[in-house]
């Protein structure tokens, strides 16, 4: 039998804190109220049946002004009937990971009636917020007190609540003693060590785990390639016959990688459940607007907007503006060049130490102007991205990751694919392709965390001084922490950390052949991007709400796309070498068309390892095809009765 929350009293005397909702200052009365009952209230009556207390009472609030902070929880009961509604996975007494139900909790691991572990706080966190995003308006036609903030039947009010400025944010709070823990074994000691990857998971969720995971993987798989690569540096510069063993190893090792990675992917997302999770019926995001009617697909009235207007807007508007964001990337790198032959030519005419270090100016210029152009673009690109209007979050997403993506890879490749293929000066190609690698990892380690870090100590400090010359007589340790928590930067996701890898990757393999150093560059960069990212998770940013992921998503798909370039860009390159032209003095025809063949043999051979090695292990296959043939069997039973 389903066990229903209106059946259940979840009431509970303890209250953890578990979300932070900030209200605006001017926020009336009547509104507070009214979206109180709607989050207390029974689930029958509309309400998401959650615990809601406000941070400060009446008397502290008059003497700690302009605090509208409230913090929501959930009993036991709540949190556990919750997961049942979202369908997260456990692991069951029998080692399969199956569907939490409520009725038939005592089938699964370390589950116990006394036991508040059974769920992580990520997991109930997670809850909390889809049980908030749930809230629907019912007969409300505007949120009370304030007629301009409009309802219909179905609108989520904690959406309506945000784009009208009534609450400010939502925000999960931190488990200090948790995060002590995680720290202590994460990152305080500078050891080389695995990382805790499934205690990074139980606080901060499957997507920022599966990055650290990815992060750490890459960092392993780019060893053996900094490994290879030194000798090549130290004793055969100059010889690229030798190279050709060494592009060769590159491919077929950027294929090698990613297909193991999916495999390992399957591996942690199944122990954590994701993997076998089933998907949920994705809602409109929060920015989509259109003419209220009626979606064809749930029978709920929402706003419609035409996929023609959509369609128009992305061709006629952003396309032509992303063109023209390219064309002045490529003016920029012109203007590189010249500067480049500017410094040659002082160079040439007075040889100094001067001079010398001059030459390295113009390549850690035109880096730190790559840098500021990809930042400005990102904020254009989300802003096309938004005014385009796409209904679902993934819709977005993708066509953001792919706006980023072609502006990035020109920008940032744009320079030594010309110095390549055009100047065919690979001395410059290497000393650009250094000063490029290692000038971004300088900056990002600065602007990522450092800087962040620093203005977020600074103002811990302005916090505490404020507390202390207050003396109010309240719950110091929880006011300080919600205060300094809702100050902190809100982390927008993984994005930017995988688009660093991305671009780290195309460093390594499209030149490889030329600069076989990058990879011990790379290498040294992730060690301590390994900390560097795990201290701004814990000290810099707001703990993101978590996200169930059952893969890195369409970053797998962008790594195996630049792995197939760089064979293209390394096969061009040894064909231009003048060991291999030395070959061929008479034919360069013969020399292209035999590029050609080895390049498309490489590809093949890509195509063929990408086949042989299966994405998911043999015994992982096994247990999803049990499961698939249980839920087969019950639904059969089930139509039988």
């Amino acid at each position: 039998m389903k066990v229903t929350l209106s059946a259940l009293d979840t009431c509970e005397t303890s209250f953890t804190p578990l979300v932070v909702i900030e209200l605006a200052q001017n926020v009336k009365e009547e509104t507070k109220e009214w979206l109180k009952n709607r989050i207390i209230a029974k689930k029958k009556d509309g309400g998401a049946q959650l615990l809601m207390r406000p941070l400060l009472n009446k008397y502290e609030k008059e003497t700690l002004v302009n605090q509208n902070l409230y913090l929501i929880g959930a009993s036991s009961i709540r949190l556990l009937l919750g997961a049942e509604a979202l369908g997260l996975v456990k692991e069951c007494n029998d080692n399969t990971m199956r569907a939490f139900t409520y009725g038939t909790r005592q089938n699964f691991k370390d589950f116990d009636d006394n036991n508040d572990d059974f769920l992580t706080m990520a997991e109930c966190q997670f809850i909390v917020k889809h049980e908030l995003e749930n809230l629907r308006a019912r007969d409300e036609k505007m949120i009370p007190g304030y007629p301009q903030a409009k309802l219909y039947p179905g609108k989520s009010l904690l959406r309506r609540l945000l784009t009208s400025g009534i609450v400010i944010q939502v925000f999960p709070l931190h488990d200090n003693e948790a995060l002590k823990k995680l720290e202590d074994t994460w990152y305080t000691r500078f050891t080389v060590k695995y990382q805790p990857i499934d205690s990074i998971r139980s606080y901060f969720g499957e997507t920022i785990a599966l990055y650290f995971g990815f992060l750490e993987y890459f960092t392993c798989a780019l060893i053996p390639m900094a490994i290879i690569g030194l000798p090549y540096y130290l004793f055969a510069w100059e010889d690229y016959d030798k190279y050709v063993i060494f592009a060769s190893f590159n491919l077929v090792w950027s294929t090698v990688i990613l297909e193991v990675w999916k495999r390992g992917c399957a591996c942690m997302t199944y122990r954590w459940g994701t993997l076998v999770m089933k998907r949920k019926f994705e809602e409109p995001r929060p920015g989509f607007h259109g003419v209220l009617g009626i979606n064809p697909v749930t029978g709920r009235e929402e706003p419609l907007y035409s996929s023609y207007k959509r369609q128009m807007r992305i061709y006629l508007v952003s396309l032509p503006f992303v063109c023209l964001c390219l064309y002045f990337s490529l003016y920029v790198m012109m203007i590189y060049f010249d500067m480049e032959a500017w410094v040659l030519a002082l160079h040439k005419d007075s040889e100094s130490e001067w001079t010398s270090l001059l030459l390295y100016v113009p390549s850690i210029i035109y880096a730190i102007v790559i840098e500021i152009m990809n930042h400005l673009y990102r904020y254009a690109a989300e802003f096309l991205t938004a005014w385009e209007n796409h209904r679902l979050e993934s819709a977005y997403q993708n066509h953001l990751i792919l706006k980023v993506l072609v502006f990035n890879f020109l920008n940032c490749f744009a320079s030594l694919f010309y110095i390549a293929f055009v100047l065919r000066d690979m001395k410059l190609l290497r000393q650009s392709l250094a000063t490029l690698l290692i000038t971004s990892q300088i900056i990002n380690q600065v602007v990522e965390s450092l800087l962040p870090y620093w203005l977020q100590k600074k103002h811990g400090v302005q916090v505490k001084k404020k507390l202390q010359a207050l003396k109010a007589d309240i719950d110091a340790t929880l006011y300080e922490q919600v205060v300094l928590e809702k100050e902190m930067v809100t982390y927008l996701g993984t994005f930017d950390d995988y688009l660093e890898l991305f671009l780290q990757f195309g460093y390594v393999s499209l030149f490889s052949c030329v600069y076989p150093l990058a990879a011990a560059f790379a290498v040294l960069n992730n060690f301590t991007e390994v900390n560097s990212d795990a201290l701004k998770m814990c000290r810099v940013f707001k703990r993101p709400f978590s996200e169930p992921s059952a893969s890195i998503g369409v970053w797998q798909l962008a790594f195996e796309t630049m792995s197939v370039i760089s064979v293209v860009t390394n096969c061009a390159l040894i064909g231009m070498s003048p060991q291999v032209n030395s070959v061929f003095p008479d034919s360069k025809v013969d020399l292209i068309l035999i590029v050609i063949a080895i390049e498309h043999a490489l590809l093949a051979l890509k195509f063929v390892l990408a086949f042989a090695i299966p994405d998911k292990p043999r015994h992982i296959q096994m247990k999803l095809a049990r499961l698939e043939f249980e839920s087969l069997e019950a639904l059969k039973q089930q139509n039988g009765q």
